[in-house]
């Protein structure tokens, strides 16, 4: 739901969009990354913000459809 809200809030459409559905019998109820193991034992960082990457993806495929 935070992903769709970002992704709304770039393109500039209300959160009035979003539909929510009934989830799927054995749904996992969180989706979520757990990255401390590639953090600490390799060093690993993102390069890009989620946010900035997220900005920049949209931007990319609106300059294509356009």
């Amino acid at each position: 739901i935070e992903i769709a809200r970002l992704i709304l809030k770039e393109l500039g459409k209300p959160e009035s969009l979003i539909t929510h559905v009934k989830d799927r019998p054995g749904h996992d109820r969180r989706y979520a990354i757990e990255d401390t193991k590639i953090r600490t034992e390799l060093g690993w960082k993102p390069e890009i913000a989620f946010e900035k990457g997220l900005e920049d993806t949209i931007a990319w495929y609106k300059k294509k459809l356009h």
